[in-house]
């Protein structure tokens, strides 16, 4: 799996990565329906060529290069970024399951503010 999005993107959702991704895997775009009702953005791994464009376009560091990279911490938001899929609504659900389950078993992570998470993500 490429290029993972992790929770600073959680009360952000800002949509910088999916401007700059030339192959529209990252969703869900503002014009999507999913939007208004998903926590954060998600990466779909068949569809990312691994160009790493969102990389420095995420105004809050959410997102890493590999599963490797990404902290332990964040290692639930694998398998979220793994099932999530634009117009599936099971698949949308399960996403968010996982992401919900983050929320509650990080609450020390969540309280920290989103631009600054990222660098809380390592200790």
């Amino acid at each position: 799996m490429p290029f993972i999005i992790t929770d600073p993107c959680i009360g952000t959702k800002d949509t910088a990565c999916v401007d700059v991704c030339p192959v529209d895997c990252i969703h869900p775009r503002k014009d999507e329906p999913e939007f208004a009702r998903t926590t954060m953005l998600y990466i779909h791994p068949d569809e990312c060529i691994d160009c790493g464009a969102c990389v420095p376009a995420c105004p809050v560091a959410a997102i890493y290069d590999s599963t490797d990279s990404t902290p332990p911490s964040q290692k639930g938001l694998i398998e979220a970024n793994a099932v999530y899929r634009t117009g599936d609504d099971a698949a949308v659900s399960k996403a968010e399951q996982l992401v919900q389950a983050h929320v509650a078993a990080h609450a020390d992570l969540m309280a920290v503010p989103p631009a600054e998470r990222a660098a809380a993500h390592a200790k």
